[in-house]
């Protein structure tokens, strides 16, 4: 329950900051194009604060946080006096329109330089892409590691972290191969050290055969990259109170012996005994202030993500410490972070406009759009972790609102600005009676488009 309301806080926070950004790009140009704005509405529905400034604009804060409008003068809608025509969104040229009305989804990407900007200037902790093995039987499986090595670019793209690694292969979904640069980390020290591009052995992958399920696996591992993580020590890191192992009187800190009088060799091994055997007792030998000392847990059982019943005792082992050459911080100057944030914020764009054309290739499928509790969740998650990265999930989402909001759907930002630029070109507004048409069937895509995106969410809880 304390989940539920951090991930809802998280996302009504997120949200909220996006829809104001958005709106005050419509709002503030609309001003500097003389458009009278009689409301600027954080939200929908009952109104919960509301005040009128000098300027004769409504502000509102209404109960519903899912969006919110920028509501102007408009003789298609009401009534204009005469006095207050020339103050009408109508009566604007056609560029002075298509100005108002790109100016949300431009804020977003505006936002979004912003959040990130601030995340590089406070710094982001991070690790670099190494890899200890490829996986038999995938496209990496070509890729023969000796030593663990780094992946320094993705097509051609200069990568540092995994989550550059990430988004990098996402966008080469669906193409018929991808080409990889590796480079020995081996005799790095330097914390932010990163060998050249140019430097390293390439590989090109055959990518014909690729698929993933991303919420299973992620793209790296799918592709047969395995990626390098300290060695696992038999020493507990973790004791669940509630769990069968802490019920029987092991504690943090107790050293891994011996299971079922076999002596304890690799983690692995041990969580398959373990999954093997709900509700059968097992012995358990662990190591503590120099004795041993044997334990017979029960493990309980619960059903994996294939339905299947497997047993678990609720302990998790230590980790080796990272290696600080393969630790990576991401910190910049004053200026430096705009720059940097600035070119984050255009591969945001171009890897998201990428996956919209791959949906409609087919390449993606339609399983793999998030609505509102996949975006609380990932809210909440980003917010649990710190300050930079909830920063880094605001220019993520605010980058995809913005995009969003540019497809040629009627109504949304770019159906009006389609209409709008059919008028440029043929010298005349689009018919009242075609823009309703199109209004209806924009609505009936987005309906239809966040029924699928609520279903996903819904099948992933």
């Amino acid at each position: 329950m304390i989940d539920f309301f951090w991930n809802l806080g998280s996302f009504i926070i997120a949200l909220g900051m996006l829809i104001t950004a958005h709106e005050y790009g419509h709002f503030w140009v609309a001003r500097r194009c003389g458009v009278k704005v009689e409301r600027f509405s954080i939200g929908f529905g009952k109104a919960i604060w509301r005040k009128v400034g000098k300027d004769g604009t409504e502000y509102v804060l209404a109960l519903i946080p899912l969006g919110g409008y920028v509501k102007m003068l408009d003789e298609r809608v009401d009534d204009v006096p005469e006095e207050l025509k020339d103050q009408a969104f109508n009566r604007k040229t056609v560029w002075q329109r298509i100005a108002i009305v790109a100016a949300g989804p431009l804020a977003n990407f505006l936002f979004a330089i912003i959040a990130l900007y601030f995340m590089y200037l406070i710094g982001v902790p991070s690790l670099k892409p190494v890899i200890d093995t490829t996986i038999l039987g995938t496209p990496a499986a070509q890729i023969q590691v000796d030593e663990p090595m780094q992946i320094t670019s993705v097509g051609g793209q200069s990568v540092k972290n995994w989550e550059e690694v990430t988004y990098a292969l996402v966008a080469h979904i669906g193409d018929p191969k991808v080409e990889l640069t590796l480079t020995p980390i081996s005799g790095m020290t330097d914390v932010n050290d990163s060998p050249p591009v140019t430097q390293g052995q390439k590989y090109t992958l055959n990518t014909e055969s690729w698929h993933f399920d991303p919420d299973k696996e992620s793209p790296i591992t799918s592709l047969g990259l395995g990626i390098y993580r300290p060695a696992i020590t038999p020493v507990l890191g973790l004791v669940s109170p509630d769990g069968a192992a802490a019920a029987a009187g092991i504690e943090v800190g107790d050293t891994l012996v011996a299971m079922d009088g076999a002596p304890y060799l690799d983690w692995e091994e041990f969580v398959e005994v373990i999954k093997s055997s709900p509700n059968r007792p097992v012995d358990i030998t662990i190591k503590r202030a120099g004795e041993q000392l044997k334990f017979v847990v029960t493990p309980q059982e619960r059903e994996n993500a294939q339905g299947k019943i497997e047993g678990v005792i609720g302990i998790a082992p230590t980790q080796a410490a990272w290696p600080e050459n393969m630790k990576l911080q991401l910190e910049y100057g004053f200026i430096e972070s705009f720059v940097v944030a600035a070119d984050k914020t255009w591969q945001l764009v171009d890897v998201s406009f990428k996956m919209i054309g791959k949906l409609f290739t087919g390449d993606i499928s339609v399983k793999n759009l998030s609505g509102p509790i996949s975006i609380a969740q990932g809210a909440g998650n980003s917010a649990n972790y710190g300050l930079v990265y909830f920063l880094g999930f605001l220019a993520l989402i605010s980058v995809n609102l913005g995009i969003i909001n540019l497809l040629p759907l009627p109504v949304l930002d770019g159906g009006h600005l389609l209409y709008y630029f059919i008028e440029v070109i043929t010298g005349r507004p689009v018919p009242e009676k075609v823009q309703e048409i199109g209004f209806r069937f924009g609505a009936a895509m987005l309906l239809m488009l966040m029924s699928v995106a609520l279903f996903n969410d819904f099948s992933r809880l």
